[in-house]
């Protein structure tokens, strides 16, 4: 699943992601923070699975699990677009 992060989305270091078109504001983890900063480079799905698991030294299907569960998140809360 390819996502793209909307442009007027802010994400600060520290987790708070805030929606200035709907006021509406979030708390993610640090990992969270990680996976929308490569969703900004634009790097495939393959690419942030790679980059966490190597990083994290953990099992690639735990983190593809985990990152299609935060996509789907992010595009409920309308902070993302499939493309």
């Amino acid at each position: 699943m390819q996502l793209r992060i909307k442009g007027n989305i802010a994400v600060s270091e520290s987790g708070f992601v805030f929606d200035p078109s709907t006021g509406d504001s979030y708390s993610i983890n640090p990992i969270g923070v990680e996976i929308i900063q490569l969703m900004k480079q634009t790097l495939s799905e393959k690419a942030i699975v790679d980059a966490i698991v190597e990083r994290y030294q953990t099992e690639p299907q735990t983190v593809e699990k985990d990152l299609y569960d935060f996509c789907n998140l992010l595009v409920k809360h309308q902070l993302a677009d499939r493309i």
